[in-house]
């Protein structure tokens, strides 16, 4: 059993460590900061300029279509690097099972491209 907890007591303090610091760091601004607010201060910035519209208006469904598109491409390539690394390890049906996977992604990007979903019209 004493093994058991030398094994893991160095875990046990990064845990607490960390634990503690991100504590403190939470905790630190509530007690530090300077709290001066005025209306100058508190108001709504967009570029310099006074704000065009509520900030709590609707976004058009476009921003979340990209974001969605961006993200699955995103996967795509962070797949692809930990292939890249082991290419001459993952042989011909690793080399085949990626082609295939590009090609799934190739099919859906030509799909969303004709439908308009890449357009700002």
């Amino acid at each position: 059993m004493t093994q058991l907890i030398n094994d893991y007591l160095p875990l046990v303090i990064f845990l607490a460590v960390s634990g503690g610091i991100a504590g403190a760091l939470m905790i630190a601004p509530f007690l530090i900061a300077y709290r001066n607010p005025d209306p100058e201060k508190v108001s709504a910035y967009e570029c310099g300029f006074e704000a065009f519209d509520d900030a709590r208006m609707n976004f058009d469904v476009r921003f979340y279509l990209v974001a969605i598109l961006f993200i699955i491409f995103d996967l795509e390539i962070a797949f692809l690097f930990p292939w890249a690394v082991a290419f001459k390890d993952a042989g011909l049906y690793g080399f085949w099972a990626v082609m295939i996977f590009l090609g799934i992604l190739t099919i859906g990007f030509a799909y969303e491209w004709r439908k308009g979903a890449l357009e700002w019209d």
